[in-house]
């Protein structure tokens, strides 16, 4: 599970409340704002937003996919990918396309096809859930 802080979309102050919560991984995050009761709990405890959560939880989603590391999401976040609602609503030819630019951008070796197609498989069948 990635670090809490490999999140970009979390303000620092809101990275040390969820630190103070014992929220130190995405895993952790996931599981603690699992239903929207618990995100707003969460949320209530930290002093944000229900949808700072859900954007924070997006993210994370998106970070926790197989074979999703740090050079991957440098890879997405150059392709403005950066959480799992921006992967799902593109097209595949638009997804691969940007992968592509985004690799030729950053000097980056584009990741397997298999790992590509995989990766979008994965997003919808968690977006589904």
């Amino acid at each position: 599970m990635p670090p809490i802080d490999n999140l970009q979309r979390v303000p620092i102050y809101h990275l040390e409340a969820l630190e103070r919560q014992g929220i130190f991984t995405t895993g952790l995050l996931l599981e603690v704002s699992e239903t929207p009761t618990r995100r707003q709990y969460l949320a209530d405890q930290i002093s944000a937003t229900v949808n700072d959560v859900n954007d924070w939880r997006d993210e994370a989603l998106l970070l926790n996919l197989a074979n999703f590391g740090p050079a991957e999401q440098q890879l997405f976040t150059q392709a403005g990918i950066v959480g799992l609602t921006d992967l799902v609503s593109l097209e595949e030819s638009e997804y691969h396309q940007r992968l592509e630019r985004a690799a030729r951008a950053l000097g980056a070796e584009m990741p397997p096809k298999l790992t590509v197609e995989g990766w979008m498989e994965q997003a919808h069948t968690l977006a589904e859930e």
